[in-house]
């Protein structure tokens, strides 16, 4: 493979002279993509994708780019395109002058042989996933297995240099049983043939979990939401602590300020770049900033905000090593576990109410003050005295996020590694217990 940070320099030697601040991010990704349809692979990719990202900034302009070049050589030529488009701009009210670079600590873990090993020869790992959902008597499975390895080379005009090399795992199948489905995901830097198989247990398992239908009627429920659902909230809660979104208005984190409750003791959602188990890992940020590990939420309590160098200027706070060059960003979620031992006796401390172990189409009707709605996908279960009755097709949790924080009263002690398109940024999350959740029927 190339050398990553050898390009990211080249290029920020020809680009250096045109513009005041400059940093270059190359990234050269090796992937292995299996897509499964009626229990059988139909699609095997493989590729590889050399991706150059550009921050540029001239009189306080600022100019971010990803593009894919032919050559080093034909850097100049984008130059002197970009350098037209720069001097229309108008200058950002983000612009901070790019940090002095400072020494980071590297991240050990993050690369696994046997990710490389596999990607030769993925079919055995699609069949761990197949084969255990179908021991669960399902009748059919569709789903998707990804192996990569990624290297990054970031080089700033302020002499900022860095380099990483990681590897990762993304996992999601469907299982179907008659007219009933079950969903599980599994996202990591490393290969865990026991988690692959879970990804098909746990599919399976929710595919025929109930034998029958039952209805509910619109209205305020107690719920069980599964670690994929919690994934997905969590990273729509995690946008909305990018000090961009609460500048322009698209965060409910407006109407708070660090030290002010925003939910129950139980909960706390952290960004965790130093978790080498999860694939957004990393040691810094686009900007040169050493990353580490912060609560955006601890135990209830609004802690922080995500800063670039940038936002931090403009709010008078300091980076916090989360720079993405359009908008600060999570590297990594960790939802805070509990005190159950299992997700069954969790349902049973639910009592009367819900299960929802999927969720896609979330929305957010008003950032400002949290409202939003996510509709269950595959399977969810009415429970009653502690105990699933029946299953139920497609919910509409629609409330506000400050509601499902504060109605948030326990969680398992076992969380879970999840990454796939509806979690895009890798969580690892438990099953939460959340009161008093209004549900309504979805008109799609």
């Amino acid at each position: 493979m190339v050398d990553a940070l050898a390009v990211a320099k080249e290029i920020l030697g020809k680009l250096k002279p045109r513009f005041t601040d400059v940093a270059v991010r190359v990234e050269l990704i090796d992937s292995v993509m299996v897509k499964l349809w009626n229990s059988e692979p139909s699609i095997t990719q493989s590729w590889i994708e050399t991706r150059v990202g550009l921050y540029l900034t001239k009189d306080g302009k600022v100019f971010v780019t990803e593009v894919s070049l032919p050559n080093v050589g034909s850097v100049e030529d984008l130059a002197r395109r970009v350098e037209k488009v720069v001097s229309a701009l108008e200058p950002s009210e983000f612009y901070a002058p790019l940090p002095e670079p400072q020494t980071y600590t590297p991240l050990e873990g993050i690369y696994d042989p046997n990710v490389v090993k596999a990607m030769d020869d993925p079919g055995r790992y699609v069949e761990l996933m197949v084969d255990a959902a179908l021991a669960e008597g399902v009748d059919r499975v569709a789903g998707t297995l990804v192996l990569g390895r990624e290297f990054i080379g970031l080089a700033t005009s302020t002499g900022f240099e860095g380099s990483e090399e990681g590897t990762e795992v993304e996992a999601y199948l469907r299982s179907f049983k008659g007219e009933f489905s079950g969903h599980w995901a599994y996202g990591s830097r490393r290969l865990d043939e026991q988690a692959i198989k879970e990804v098909g247990r746990r599919s399976g398992y929710y595919a025929t979990l109930a034998s029958s239908k039952a209805s509910f009627t619109p209205g305020k429920y107690d719920v069980v939401l599964s670690p994929l659902v919690v994934g997905n909230l969590a990273n729509t809660v995690m946008f909305m602590a990018s000090a961009m979104a609460a500048a322009v208005g698209m965060s409910m984190f407006m109407k708070f300020k660090p030290g002010d409750r925003i939910g129950s003791e139980h909960v706390t959602i952290a960004d965790a770049p130093r978790d080498p188990l999860l694939a957004g890992s990393r040691s810094f940020d686009d900007e040169g900033v050493p990353t580490y590990d912060k609560a955006v939420i601890e135990k209830g309590v609004f802690k922080t905000l995500l800063h670039s160098t940038g936002t931090a200027a403009k709010m008078g706070a300091k980076s916090t090593g989360n720079a993405g060059w359009l908008m600060p960003h999570a590297w990594n979620i960790h939802v805070s576990p509990g005190e159950f031992a299992s997700e069954e006796e969790l349902i049973s401390e639910l009592g009367d109410g819900i299960v929802i172990t999927n969720n896609w189409y979330t929305r957010m009707q008003n950032y400002v003050e949290g409202i939003f709605s996510t509709v269950s996908r595959d399977a969810a279960f009415l429970v009653r005295n502690g105990e699933i009755v029946g299953y139920l097709t497609r919910i509409r949790l629609a409330d506000k996020l400050p509601n499902l924080l504060r109605g948030w009263v326990a969680a398992t002690r076992d969380t879970y590694l999840i990454k796939w398109w509806e979690v895009e940024t890798p969580t690892k999350a438990p099953y939460v217990l959340v009161r008093n959740v209004n549900l309504t029927k979805p008109t799609i």
